[in-house]
């Protein structure tokens, strides 16, 4: 999504500046109306801009604010706050403690943006790498309730939940990417160096090879004398395949292509859903109404086609209409999870039923990575055979013809 660069006054009429992420202007206008901020002027930028301009090499070697550090900042803080320690002297502690460089400078920047007079949400917006929207808004709804430590804790519960699950995904997905590394990998040692060897050796039988073998001569001579053109053409092709995702369409047309993916596909479309099920539940019970809270949840299950048929429910609440018919009209939930969303409006305790459809998901998906490797696993098989099938054809075919001439000379 665009970064766009925004003035806004706050509550108390101070002026305040950053950079968000946002779909566009005016959905960046609803959420600094839904924040407590009057935006005064909002225009598009290329990218957030947070302490000053730098250079590429900057930016290139500029240290990083981690998720876990900001996962740890969020029980840090709960702990303090609970405790009855002044946020001013928490951060300093915080500050004096951080192993981290970044996260050092970041908090030096909280502690002087709090000690302006801005608040403390206003202070986490002026850092969108490290912090969400979504994180923001919430703490921005504690600092309005008087439950900014609570606010905290479930923060540190939901990014565990996030952390927890792109372990799953990059575990499950290590030995599949390892095998087709090491194909992709053989494929080239094989067209570079071996089959040429043979086809020198071909080259003095002085017959006529078979079709699976100049097939593979024919490739291997290609890639060997157009190596640097196929190469300039991949980069060619991965750097506008990403520019094309970087635009608004091209990110809805890519992440609703993924949910359409055999075996990951259903993982992707589970793991988002339990993703928007847990922040919603997050948002219902700490006093967040629906509309704010579809509003902010939206920006948090990573998924633009997702986020549009949330968006499309927190439409249809607007105008009136049941949670229940939007998410039917939405199409992502399945008919047993339409059913809780009914009986959660009809009992009123739809943030535990949310609760309830989120623990339910990350069941499915917890089940699915495990058996995800399964999955692929006969997929491999299959291409690592339909490999050695060719090149045996192609290098053995020749050899064995030519043992049958000299058998029967």
């Amino acid at each position: 999504m665009p970064y766009f660069a925004y003035k806004a006054r706050n509550a108390r009429g101070e002026m305040v500046e950053g950079v968000l992420e946002s779909t566009d202007a005016n959905a960046l206008a609803s959420q600094l109306f839904n924040s407590g901020i009057t935006p005064v002027q909002i225009n598009s930028t290329r990218k957030p801009v947070v302490g000053g301009e730098l250079n590429w090499w900057q930016r290139w070697t500029e240290e990083k604010v981690l998720p876990i550090e900001v996962q740890l900042f969020s029980r840090q803080l709960y702990t303090l706050l609970k405790s009855g320690v002044p946020i001013m002297r928490g951060l300093a502690g915080l500050q004096e403690s951080a192993v981290s460089k970044a996260f050092a400078k970041l908090i030096q920047d909280l502690r002087e943006s709090l000690d302006s007079g801005r608040e403390l949400s206003a202070a986490l917006r002026r850092h969108p790498k490290a912090f969400s929207s979504f994180y923001i808004s919430m703490v921005k709804v504690g600092e309005m309730t008087g439950q900014l430590e609570d606010i905290f804790l479930r923060l540190y519960a939901h990014l565990e939940f996030e952390r927890d699950m792109r372990e799953r995904v990059k575990s499950a997905l290590r030995y599949p990417m390892f095998v087709m590394i090491a194909m992709v990998v053989a494929m080239a040692i094989i067209n570079i160096w071996v089959i040429p060897a043979f086809a020198k050796v071909f080259a003095g039988f002085n017959a006529e090879l078979p079709l699976m073998t100049r097939i593979l001569i024919a490739t291997s001579d290609f890639v060997v004398e157009y190596w640097p053109h196929i190469a300039v053409a991949m980069m060619a092709l991965v750097f506008g395949f990403m520019s094309f995702i970087a635009t608004p369409k091209g990110r809805y047309l890519w992440d609703r292509s993924k949910l359409r993916f055999p075996i990951v596909g259903r993982i992707i479309l589970k793991g988002t859903l339990a993703r928007f099920a847990r922040s919603f539940a997050l948002s219902s019970k700490s006093g967040v109404p629906i509309v704010q809270a579809l509003t902010v949840v939206s920006q948090t299950v990573d998924n633009a086609y997702i986020c549009s048929r949330i968006e499309q429910m927190r439409d249809g609440v607007e105008r009136g209409e049941s949670i229940l018919r939007t998410a039917a009209v939405a199409g992502v939930f399945t008919p047993v999870v339409l059913q809780m969303i009914a009986v959660g409006e009809e009992t009123g305790a739809i943030d535990d039923l949310m609760d309830e459809i989120a623990g339910m998901y990350e069941h499915e998906v917890e089940y699915e990575l495990k058996n995800l490797s399964a999955n692929i696993e006969p997929i491999l098989i299959v291409g690592l055979g339909i490999l050695v099938l060719i090149l045996a054809l192609g290098i053995f075919l020749p050899i064995w013809d030519l043992g049958k001439v000299a058998l029967k000379k």
